[in-house]
């Protein structure tokens, strides 16, 4: 799969099948687009391409209203490529970007950028300054520009349209079978492995820390996770997600990963830590001990539920 950062330049453009949105998670509304896209590109001789924006337009607009994210970069761009995408232009959302008009989005960037050939949005798709373009634009234009249009249906599950809305409230409620069901596989998150301040090593549960890029992660508290990446196999452990504020009081997000009857270093190396079931929220505690104690009983309940349910 290519990458760009915004459109690519003239001599890498190439006719497309499109689709444009966040598609913060890659869940299964989003793998039924994907699938269209990729089907409509066979049939045409196009590449199936996606168009999405970093970082989520609502971050910009509103930072301290946005949704919390479900995944970061990476895992959406893996997800993409998984599902049959080649090409994927990342729109930085900036000042500049938010005040392109619709028509111009249209021309510079869709038809002449992009060279859109086939596109797919949804019925509430808006685009340009101030949301002012929709679908019907799109197809005032499909015949100038070039370009086919067609429209979306809802994906359901059971009554439930399928949504990142969806998945953030389940994994807020610490529902990561529902979550999973709404994905269409386990919550997960990749990262490469970070030094961190070694607290872990001191009380006896060393940890691997993941960096969390963006502010509000959708899932937070401490889980029993598999480890992927380490070695032949997922390890069994138990994690964190948090702002570990008995410890540190900067707000940084922070995915603390202790891996059972495991004391290798692995700095630097990517891996994906699979969430299976949530434990508790994060807290604070008054004292050290009292937060090795925590910890102690968190590392239990994860064995116990690998031992039991979550076995492989």
């Amino acid at each position: 799969m290519k990458i760009f950062r915004g459109i690519p330049a003239e001599r890498d453009r190439q006719a497309c099948a499109l689709t444009i949105g966040n598609f913060d998670g890659v869940h299964r509304g989003h793998q039924a687009l994907l699938a269209q896209v990729v089907a409509a590109a066979r049939a045409r001789r196009l590449v199936p391409a996606v168009m999405t924006f970093e970082p989520h337009p609502r971050e910009f607009f509103a930072p301290l209203a946005a949704p919390p994210r479900i995944s970061n970069l990476r895992d959406k761009l893996q997800a993409l490529a998984a599902f049959g995408i080649e090409r994927v232009f990342v729109q930085h959302f900036n000042r500049r970007f938010a005040a392109v008009g619709a028509e111009e989005f249209i021309d510079r960037y869709l038809v002449q950028g992009c060279r859109v050939r086939w596109l797919a949005v949804g019925d509430d798709f808006r685009f340009g300054c101030r949301r002012a373009g929709d679908i019907e634009l799109l197809r005032a234009h499909a015949a100038s520009g070039g370009y086919e249009v067609a429209q979306l249906a809802t994906v359901t599950d059971g009554a439930e349209r399928v949504s990142s809305s969806a998945v953030r409230a389940a994994l807020a409620a610490g529902d990561l079978a529902r979550a999973a069901q709404l994905l269409g596989r386990p919550y997960a998150i990749s990262g490469r492995v970070l030094h961190g301040a070694k607290l872990g090593r001191t009380i006896g549960y060393p940890t691997l820390n993941l960096r969390i890029a963006h502010k509000r992660p959708a899932a937070h508290g401490v889980f029993a996770v598999r480890v992927h990446g380490v070695g032949p196999q997922p390890l069994p452990g138990v994690a964190s997600v948090g702002l570990r504020p008995t410890v540190d009081d900067s707000g940084r997000w922070l995915l603390e990963v202790h891996l059972f009857d495991f004391a290798a270093s692995i700095y630097g190396r990517l891996v994906r830590v699979e969430f299976l079931r949530k434990l508790r929220d994060e807290e604070k505690f008054d004292t050290l001990d009292a937060l090795t104690a925590a910890i102690r009983s968190d590392a239990a309940a994860a064995r116990a539920l690998f031992a039991g349910a979550l076995a492989p």
